[in-house]
């Protein structure tokens, strides 16, 4: 049987204020549908800080129609995800998160904007990457386990740099966190300038682990 192949439309629109990238995964991304996402995501941005890049991804998983926006507000990552069985919907579920957050955030935005972050150097190793995860689940609903088990080779380090790694107070670190949807962070707390990792909970708390 021939593998689905993932289908990736990207394009990008320069706007007078910031660049926004449309990409299109399993899903035939029309003129409409893109100009609606950027009209509400236009009369969104009114609630928010300076808006420096904008992501937007598409996707249809059998009925589930999903779309997330991902953006550079301030220097601080916001992702908000819609999921309904129409894409319009799933834009609009979407832009309404978005709308929250930044109502939510709004006065710490400006005053984290406003505040000059201190900064200090990370190593970081750069693991090579061999599937895209959409890609490999494809593979296991068309394939047989085994032989996707075979194709997948353990990760390997191929390179190490060094990363800014940005010094925050718990409150910072927390609304990073809430609106990025990251899994973790890893940041130098200006408490008491100890390295540190924020995590998710399964009860969608958060907690903290000191590394050092």
């Amino acid at each position: 049987m021939e593998k689905n192949k993932k289908t990736v439309v990207k394009e990008k629109f320069e706007n007078q204020e910031y660049p926004i990238h449309v990409i299109g995964r399993h899903v035939d991304i029309s003129d409409p549908m893109k100009a609606y996402a950027v009209d509400k995501l236009t009369k969104a941005k009114r609630f928010g800080g300076r808006i420096l890049d904008v992501t937007i991804i598409m996707d249809i998983q059998k009925l589930v129609h999903s779309v997330d926006f991902v953006l550079d507000v301030n220097n601080t990552k916001i992702k908000v995800t819609g999921r309904t069985h129409n894409m319009y919907a799933s834009i609009d579920q979407a832009i309404a998160r978005l709308e929250a957050q930044l109502r939510r955030y709004h006065r710490r935005l400006h005053e984290h904007h406003a505040k000059k972050t201190a900064e200090v150097d990370m190593n970081v190793n750069v693991v090579e990457v061999i599937e895209l995860i959409d890609e490999i689940n494809d593979q296991i609903e068309e394939e047989n386990l085994e032989h996707v088990e075979e194709e997948l080779t353990p990760h390997k380090i191929v390179n190490r740099e060094i990363r800014p790694l940005k010094i925050l107070n718990q409150a910072e670190a927390i609304m990073k966190m809430d609106l990025s949807n990251d899994a973790f962070m890893i940041y130098r707390s200006e408490e008491d300038q100890k390295l540190k990792v924020i995590y998710r909970r399964t009860d969608s708390n958060y907690g903290i682990i000191e590394v050092e």
